[in-house]
């Protein structure tokens, strides 16, 4: 491979007005020398995207007719890249913002590690500098998968359990073996099926501490966020759980519809309960 292989930075856009434009100047601002930009728009009703176009005419833009989700919106941008012959696809949040040597130092270390596929920066807070995601873990048992907070001493590259897609450097290979996102899930744990998907083929997922990126995340635990948490936790779980733990995923599922039962039943308008039953229903769907 070149040293400098060509990436694709694809960044998904819903009503980003906020931090869009930072992003995208990040992205402009980095040392790194070849790659090209796609937004895909999953129809934003704030103007970010016409913004972005009149700022930034150089960027691929695709627009969608509706929401369509973060893993087939992605997706697109994905399929686009690698018909341009992108050799890396930078999967950005539109609410994430890079620093100057972040492209220059994951491609340095994916060239290092022939066995890696996927990569993650350091990720911090931009609020206040703390750790966003420092690796990642998944908890069988408990039906978790759970962002690693603790601080890096050392610079070291090391391994992980999966990748977060809020800034993940993905090598092309990945794609050709394993496809795309499953566009089952809409929103949350697509990566996490993504990062199992890898590794069950053979290839390593890394964090390289060395280079960074800011998250402006401001979201709030609201109930719908958590219907999409819970739907998206079953499917993936039911999914991937290992056939020797297929009964407990069972079980535990039970335990977890009793406990929301019980609270619909003391707190009838309990906005989140009612949420968490409806994605207990919806899941019945995926088979």
């Amino acid at each position: 491979m070149e040293k400098y292989p060509k990436i694709f930075v694809v960044v998904l856009n819903y009503n980003g007005k906020r931090t869009l434009m930072e992003c995208l100047r990040s992205v402009f601002d980095c040392d790194y020398s070849n790659f090209e930009v796609v937004l895909v728009d999953n129809n934003s009703t704030d103007g970010s995207f016409e913004t972005a176009k009149t700022k930034y005419p150089k960027i691929h833009f695709i627009k969608n007719s509706k929401n369509i989700g973060f893993g087939a919106g992605n997706n697109i941008g994905i399929r686009f890249s690698l018909e341009k012959m992108a050799d890396f696809v930078f999967l950005l949040n539109n609410d994430a913002y890079l620093e100057k040597s972040t492209l220059s130092i994951l491609t340095e270390e994916a060239q290092k590690n022939p066995s890696s596929g996927i990569l993650n920066p350091l990720i911090l807070n931009k609020s206040d500098d703390s750790i966003w995601f420092s690796g990642g873990n998944i908890d069988w048992l408990r039906m978790r998968a759970y962002h690693l907070h603790a601080p890096q001493k050392a610079l070291d590259t090391f391994k992980t359990a999966y990748a977060t897609g809020c800034a993940m450097l993905v090598k092309k290979d990945v794609y050709k073996k394993i496809g795309l996102f499953d566009e089952n899930f809409f929103l949350y744990y697509e990566d996490a099926d993504f990062s199992v998907r890898a590794k069950r083929k053979g290839f390593t997922i890394l964090v390289v501490p060395r280079s960074t990126v800011w998250h402006d995340e401001q979201s709030t635990n609201s109930p719908q966020k958590l219907y999409w948490l819970v739907l998206s936790g079953i499917l993936f779980f039911k999914k991937n759980m290992p056939a020797c733990l297929r009964p407990w995923f069972y079980f535990y599922l039970w335990i977890r519809k009793m406990k929301n039962i019980l609270d619909l039943h003391e707190n009838k308008n309990n906005q989140s309960a009612q949420k968490i039953a409806r994605a207990f229903l919806d899941a019945k769907k995926y088979h």
